[in-house]
C-alpha cells in the first residue's frame, strides 16, 4: 500500500488551484476539463482537490462541506518549509485566514495556522 494522494472537497476547485499557487506556492499538476477534480504537484503524495457535487454523487449518504461557518473539521493538511513567517503571511496576504500566529513547539518545531478559503485547516510549519 502506497499513500497516493489527499483529496480537499471544495466550492470551486479552480478557484481553489488558484487560492494554493498564489498562497503556498504549489503548481498546478492537472485539472479536468470539467472542473471538477484537480491535483496539485507535492511531491510523491498529490493534494487534489473535488467539486463538493462530485462528492455528492459519489458519497450517496452524504458528507459534512468544509465551510468558514463551521469549527475547522479534525483534520489538517501541514506544509513545511524554512522560513514558517514567510510562509504564514505570503498565505494571509493571498487570502488564508489566520488562526494561530507561529509559535515555537517544545519540541523544537516552529507551527502557525490558517484556514483557507473553504475553512480547511492548514499547518505551516519547519520541519521536525
Amino acid at each position: 500500500m502506497e499513500f497516493s494522494y489527499t483529496i480537499l472537497y471544495v466550492k470551486d476547485v479552480t478557484q481553489s488551484v488558484a487560492f494554493y499557487e498564489k498562497a503556498f506556492g504549489l503548481h498546478q499538476h492537472f485539472i479536468h476539463e470539467s472542473g471538477q477534480y484537480a491535483q496539485m504537484e507535492t511531491g510523491s503524495t498529490k493534494l487534489a482537490f473535488a467539486a463538493n457535487e462530485l462528492a455528492s454523487s459519489n458519497l450517496i449518504n452524504g458528507f459534512q462541506e468544509n465551510s468558514l461557518s463551521a469549527q475547522p473539521a479534525g483534520i489538517e493538511i501541514a506544509f513545511t518549509t524554512d522560513d514558517v513567517e514567510a510562509a504564514f503571511n505570503r498565505a494571509v496576504e493571498a487570502g488564508a485566514i489566520s488562526l494561530v500566529l507561529p509559535k515555537q513547539k517544545p519540541w523544537g518545531q516552529k507551527v502557525g495556522y490558517v484556514r483557507d478559503l473553504d475553512g480547511i485547516l492548514i499547518e505551516i510549519a519547519s520541519q521536525i
